[in-house]
């Protein structure tokens, strides 16, 4: 049985080549596990670039063949998406290996440090990293496991999305759309929004309800979300936006240029090189529990006016013929509105493609989509849709990308349907003027790297 993060020494990943589970590889590569894995995305004489940054960390990747799996294997992990039918995980039952999930491992993690647990169901990923470069910066010298490559990090060569610190705490997401959150019993519970996204409110509520509990010594919440400041312990601890707010940490006097945004936290001025008024939310979740462990306002200000970003949050890919080209995670009805307008500042035109994720997901949050892309939608902005990106399985297709653009102008708004994002750039490109964002936006589909990629080559 596995109870600790010392029972175990030789650990095999299927699936590590995803987000999460190549995050949690790299950290206990980091402290001298001996770490190995596979993936249905690794194929014999071809390259990967994931494949090759784990085999930099000293992780040994094989073909999702099962030869990996030996008889020496402590522990196999496996993610959401392997299904007990998978012939690696029948080897690993016939060899009797203990078998755990990748969020019963992170908790094994947590468990044997400081733990700092970032939920809510928009901002973790950026919130984690602008916290982590704060905490750096402070001399706490932390680790993180994130769900998305810092650019601080993959500048070292690296996938980015985990470092090992020397220091006491550890920086994780805490992710709800699994209810994974709840097995987390951290020192410091960061909880940042509460929105529909992959469950009902209700669910929502009472999983991080559920994360309050759990949460031994700090409980910090944002006061300027309805839903998450119901579950606030105490208001000083908490951060909000505007001087009206009753949390202890307050943003105000917001402005946005181009693609810088200042503002002050609590009397100090803070400016970063990127977008949107939902930044300046994470960077104030951020400074409200740094400063809480000890790290000054002066100190988080500076950290945060280096801070470098993450990928596929807002990330600029370039900039040409007038076109600035901005690549976005946004996949869930809140973070795509929001994203549409953190981008209106930078141009007078914002042209949005999104690609839904999931046929259930998309007829479940159908009329969310609609409403709050339709707010925010300037009249001269645009949004285009592809078809709904497709993971496998036995999903019911009763539902298209072009049902929410019908909806959508249905309401006036400038909305069109490109079912191939591979017909996108050339059917948009007279939309395009000398002064606009092309913002994409979409998530968990592996090609939207590359489809980024192509978009500024084409440009």
């Amino acid at each position: 049985m596995i109870k600790d993060i010392s029972d175990f020494k030789n650990v095999f990943f299927i699936g590590i080549a995803g987000t999460g589970m190549s995050a949690i590889a790299q950290y206990l590569a980091g402290i001298q596990k001996n770490v190995s894995g596979s993936d249905r995305y690794f194929r014999e004489g071809e390259a990967n670039d994931t494949k090759e940054k784990l085999s930099a960390e000293g992780i040994q990747c094989f073909l999702q063949n099962g030869e990996g799996i030996t008889a020496n294997t402590d522990l196999v992990v496996v993610s959401t998406a392997i299904e007990d039918t998978v012939a690696e995980v029948q080897k690993a039952k016939l060899l009797n290996i203990p078998i755990l999930k990748r969020s019963e491992v992170l908790a094994l993690i947590a468990k044997s440090k400081k733990t700092i647990a970032v939920g809510g169901t928009s901002g973790k990923s950026t919130t984690s990293a602008m916290l982590y470069d704060i905490l750096a910066a402070g001399g706490l010298q932390p680790g993180i496991i994130s769900g998305a490559g810092l650019i601080s990090i993959i500048k070292e060569g690296k996938i980015g999305n985990a470092k090992v610190g020397k220091g006491d705490w550890l920086v994780i997401e805490a992710d709800e759309s699994d209810g994974s959150i709840v097995q987390y019993h951290p020192e410091v519970g960061l909880l940042l929004n509460i929105d529909k996204d992959h469950q009902e409110i209700d669910e929502l509520i009472e999983i991080f309800g559920t994360f309050k509990k759990n949460t031994q010594q700090l409980f910090i919440v944002n006061q300027s979300n309805a839903l998450a400041s119901q579950l606030s312990v105490n208001a000083a601890n908490d951060f909000g936006v505007g001087i009206d707010s009753d949390a202890g940490y307050k943003a105000a006097a917001f402005e946005q240029k181009c693609l810088t945004i200042t503002f002050n936290i609590n009397g100090t001025d803070f400016s970063l090189n990127t977008v949107g008024k939902l930044n300046m939310e994470n960077a104030l979740a951020a400074t409200a529990v740094a400063n809480q462990l000890g790290v000054d306002l002066a100190t988080c200000s500076t950290a945060l006016k280096n801070y470098e970003g993450i990928y596929r949050r807002h990330q600029v890919l370039g900039h040409q013929h007038g076109v600035w080209l901005i690549d976005d995670y946004a996949h869930n009805p809140v973070k795509c509105a929001r994203s549409i307008e953190a981008c209106q500042p930078v141009a007078e035109k914002v042209i949005a493609w999104f690609q839904p994720h999931g046929y259930g997901p998309t007829r479940f949050l159908r009329n969310d989509f609609v409403k709050e892309i339709a707010a925010v939608l300037r009249p001269q902005d645009e949004i285009w849709m592809s078809e709904i990106f497709y993971a496998g399985g036995t999903a019911v297709k009763d539902i298209s990308a072009n049902d929410l653009i019908n909806d959508l102008k249905a309401l006036g708004k400038n909305a069109f349907f490109v079912s191939d994002r591979k017909d996108f750039l050339q059917t948009a490109r007279t939309h395009f003027t000398d002064n606009c964002v092309l913002l994409l936006m979409g998530a968990r589909d592996p090609g939207l790297e590359q489809f980024g990629k192509e978009i500024l080559a084409g440009l």
